[in-house]
Formats: C-alpha cells, sequence, structure tokens
C-alpha cells in the first residue's frame, strides 16, 4: 500500500487548536455536523437509521441488540427499521427536532454489509436534500462499495480501527466474514488491517472526510494508539476519536480506562492528528444533540 500526504493540509479550524490540518471545503461539510464539530454538538442534532443489522465482523468487546431501550452505547437500537420506515423516522424527526442537520447510518450492524443502507440512503437524498449523510464503519467493505458512496454524496464517514498492526488485532476480532468466507486469527486480522487503511487511502482521495474511531482496551491496544493515529493521519483521516472501552461480551473481565488514562493517550495523539473529545458513544437509533438524545417514546415515534 502506497502512503500518501494528508488530503486537507494547509487548513485550519479555530476550535481545534491541536494541529489542525483542514481545507475550507473540508470545514462547510463539518461545520454543522455535531460528532466533527465541538461547536457545532451544541446547536445541531444528528439522526441515526437502524437498517442495518448484519455485521461481518466478531469483535470481542460488542453485543447487537435490537429491542434495546435502556442502554447507551453502539450497537443497540429499539427495533430494526426497513428503508420506508427509516424515511418516515425522518420525516416524523424533523418535524419535531428542527436542528437535526445529518443523517447517519451506524448500524446496528455494519452498514457496508447490508443493502438497505444504500437504499435508505437514496431514499434520504430524494426526500431530503438538505441533510447531509453519515455513516460509521468497520472499514472492511469500503474500497469495494466506494462507488455506491461517492454515487450518494456521503460526505463523512466514520472508520473504527482499533489496531495496525495484525498481531494486535487477532487479540481484538474473533473472525472476519469476507467474500464468503468466515476467517480467524491472524489471517483475519491482516486482511481486515489491509482492508480498512486501504478503504481510508482510497475515501480520502475522493474527498469523503474520515474519522477514526478507536477504542481504548486496556492490556490490549493501550500502547498502540499513537501508532494507528501516525498511520490513519497519513493515509487522509481527519479526525481521530479515542472511545473508552465498554467491558462486555469476551472484553467483560477487562477493567475500562479511567478519565486520566484516556486523556493522557487524547493529548499525545493531539500532536499528530485532531482528537474528538465530545462523543457520547450514541447508539444506533441516536435522535438529537450529543449528550441530549431524546428517546423513541418521549418524541411519541414508537
Amino acid at each position: 500500500m502506497k502512503t500518501r500526504k494528508h488530503l486537507h493540509a494547509g487548513c485550519d479550524l479555530s476550535e481545534w487548536k491541536e494541529n489542525s490540518l483542514w481545507d475550507p471545503g473540508s470545514l462547510r461539510k463539518v461545520q454543522k455536523h455535531p460528532c466533527y464539530s465541538k461547536k457545532a454538538a451544541h446547536l445541531f442534532g444528528r439522526i441515526h437509521l437502524p437498517v442495518a443489522p448484519k455485521c461481518n465482523l466478531e469483535c470481542n468487546y460488542c453485543i447487537r441488540e435490537y429491542d434495546c431501550i435502556n442502554e447507551t452505547r453502539p450497537g443497540v437500537t429499539s427495533k430494526v427499521l426497513a428503508p420506508l420506515e427509516a424515511l418516515e423516522r425522518v420525516a416524523e424527526v424533523i418535524s419535531r427536532v428542527p436542528n437535526i442537520t445529518v443523517v447517519g447510518i451506524a448500524g446496528p450492524g455494519e452498514p457496508l454489509f447490508n443493502p438497505e443502507t444504500f437504499e435508505t440512503f437514496r431514499l434520504v437524498r430524494e426526500e431530503f436534500p438538505r441533510l447531509k449523510k453519515c455513516m460509521s464503519s468497520n472499514g472492511l467493505l469500503l474500497v469495494e462499495k466506494i462507488h455506491q458512496i461517492t454515487e450518494l454524496d456521503i460526505q463523512t464517514i466514520t472508520v473504527t480501527v482499533n489496531a495496525v498492526n495484525p498481531l494486535i488485532a487477532q487479540r481484538i476480532y474473533s473472525s472476519v466474514y469476507y467474500r464468503g468466507i468466515t476467517l480467524r486469527g491472524l489471517e483475519a486480522a491482516r486482511v481486515l488491517v489491509e482492508k480498512q487503511l486501504s478503504g481510508i487511502e482510497v475515501a480520502a482521495e475522493k474527498g469523503i472526510i474520515i474519522k477514526v474511531n478507536t477504542v481504548l482496551i486496556p492490556t490490549i491496544n493501550e500502547d498502540h494508539v499513537l501508532e494507528i493515529a501516525k498511520k490513519v493521519k497519513m493515509l487522509g483521516a481527519c479526525v481521530l476519536n479515542v472511545m473508552p472501552l465498554i467491558p462486555q461480551h469476551k472484553f467483560a473481565h477487562l477493567t475500562p480506562p479511567s478519565g486520566g488514562e484516556r486523556k493522557a493517550i487524547q493529548d499525545q495523539c493531539a500532536a499528530v492528528i485532531p482528537q474528538m473529545r465530545h462523543c457520547r458513544q450514541c447508539r444506533a437509533d441516536a435522535v438529537g444533540r450529543l449528550g441530549e438524545d431524546s428517546q423513541n417514546a418521549a418524541l411519541g415515534l414508537e
């Protein structure tokens, strides 16, 4: 894989004083996106559409739940929606929450592994062209789906990268399902890391704004995050979001990082790439501003 200079070099974003490298065009894409701008997070909201139930990875820290009401974390939703149901939900939400600027698809599985993701974005583009489209992905299929992504004018993508060294990645993922085959162990980790990094590079070359999420997993990747930051920045990512582990599934026995431990790593990585420090680890059906999500029942949307 070739390396490349940061696509957005020479830019400035006043709220990010830590090595901010954003061009004016990129700024316009994210100035009303609450996940990319802390200032925007106070003013604007987003809606996540839970239309993607299937996943092609088994992460050792992830449990997906489709009838969950009381938890606030990635991978959970009160229910999975069909594309037309998702379109109706958007209409209902923006009629009651007027500051919505972004429609995102973040699961509860892997958006790129579910054709419903693209059908939903097509419907949203036709019906609500003013809303920006955003996606979260594990990156395994990013290169293969890049044409569909650009065709739908999806301008921002978050890719979860927990390791750029396959020896570390194999401790985080139990299996990778790719091209009809379930891979395990080091082979699975090598394929995943290669596809994630090439996907970030290709997407950045297309002008897509890339945020990378990294789950900080004590005893697994805590000494590896700076290496992740350097690699994804070199390939064109604009922001790094270091997320604390939520202990569950095969990592239920691990102790999550303290706030101080996370901040120390964020501060270290800030010399390399701007940091998102206001993440709330949202649900797949989140609605509203970050940290002030309106539950379905409160909105009368159930």
